[in-house]
């Protein structure tokens, strides 16, 4: 059993971006998921007087995890006990923590192929067997409880992410009850990743809690409360596995940071600030959907959350990044490769990251629309 874990591409992209900015050139930076806004401003001003009055240390904030715990009662319906839920150093730690206090070395894990990259490194790296299912077009790019079902043997467990990274999809609400009712017959764990919950452009993101407490959920403060650098988040674990999954944290982990902590519990409550955010992501989204089909990127995956793009650019190349590396010495706009997201297909696509200012997007589109027409035309001679 290898442990072997691939690199991430898109910070060999990152790092001949920031290169590139020493050396005196305009980047603009959408290889990553992150937003370019900063922390909610009453989550920063909170921080800084914390700083002057506290010395801080290992701190678990009783009163964060009461305001996540009516977070789930608020926007899905269900009910959390303070007990099954783990503060954590942002989703990554996270998703260790489910996928080592839930299984063992040898396990299969199933997950959608194209799926965070992260996802199939931190299987392998735990020596559990990832068991990629290939999720195309035709399930747009998510995967159907009919696939599970389908599966001999049965993996023992599955994860799940609603919206999705790399292509923003957002599972039906039936489609994910479906998805429930065939794991729990088939004994299948889920861990549902819903990270990039609060960034819908229309579909109701659904919690995976709202059919089953018997399921691991992981989240941040990331991506929709714009606190990435914080690194803060949080678990919700099944009931029979709260008090392993809380053994786990104390040793690997200890705690977040307190004054992340501290700054997450204010950001909760700064809904207007953020949902401005929102508004920002939704008119990048407008904009990139106008744009991008007369690049010869007509094939796309559907955004239906999140704040990406991910492009079939099999008319161009068979070398994705290659392909983005080029784009970014040429135009100067970073992007992410598609072989980070689908070691099979991944080649023949990209991701674009519309997490960036308007004004910066608007840039980003006038430098790469006649790279794109140029290599347009070239194919067509």
């Amino acid at each position: 059993m290898s442990g072997e874990v691939s690199p991430f591409q898109a910070i060999a992209v990152s790092r001949l971006a920031h290169e590139l900015q020493a050396a005196g050139r305009s980047v603009i930076h959408m290889e990553f998921g992150q937003p370019s806004t900063g922390a909610p401003k009453r989550a920063v001003e909170t921080a800084h007087a914390v700083l002057d009055a506290e010395s801080m240390g290992y701190w678990e904030s009783p009163q964060l995890k009461a305001r996540i715990c009516q977070h789930y009662g608020d926007t899905y319906g269900v009910e959390v006990a303070p007990r099954r839920l783990a503060i954590t150093c942002g989703a990554s730690p996270a998703l260790v923590l489910a996928l080592s206090s839930a299984f063992n070395p040898g396990d299969q894990v199933a997950l959608a192929r194209p799926g965070y990259v992260a996802y199939r490194g931190t299987i392998k790296a735990l020596k559990m067997v990832p068991l990629e299912i290939e999720c195309g077009e035709e399930t747009r790019f998510q995967l159907t409880a009919a696939q599970i079902a389908a599966l001999e043997p049965a993996p023992a467990g599955l994860i799940i992410a609603s919206p999705a990274n790399p292509t923003g999809t957002i599972l039906p609400a039936d489609e994910l009850a479906a998805i429930v009712k065939v794991c729990a017959a088939r004994n299948i764990r889920i861990i549902s990743d819903e990270i990039y919950h609060g960034l819908s452009f229309g579909p109701r993101t659904a919690s995976v809690l709202e059919h089953t407490s018997d399921a691991y959920v992981i989240n941040s403060f990331s991506k929709y409360f714009s606190m990435a650098g914080w690194r803060l988040g949080w678990i919700v674990s099944p009931d029979s596995m709260a008090s392993r999954t809380a053994a786990y944290i104390g040793n690997m982990f200890l705690t977040a940071p307190s004054l992340s902590q501290h700054a997450g519990l204010v950001a909760m409550d700064c809904r207007d600030e953020l949902e401005g955010h929102l508004n920002t992501y939704r008119r990048n989204r407008d904009l990139m959907l106008a744009a991008l089909p007369a690049l010869g990127l007509e094939r796309i995956a559907p955004p239906d959350g999140a704040f990406y793009i991910y492009a079939d650019i099999s008319r161009f190349t068979d070398d994705s990044l290659g392909f983005c590396m080029q784009l970014l010495k040429d135009t100067g706009v970073a992007t992410a490769p598609g072989v980070d997201f689908d070691p099979i297909n991944g080649h023949k696509f990209m991701r674009f990251s519309f997490a960036v200012s308007t004004p910066e997007l608007e840039d980003a589109l006038e430098r790469i629309t006649p790279w794109f027409r140029a290599r347009g035309q070239a194919q067509s001679l």
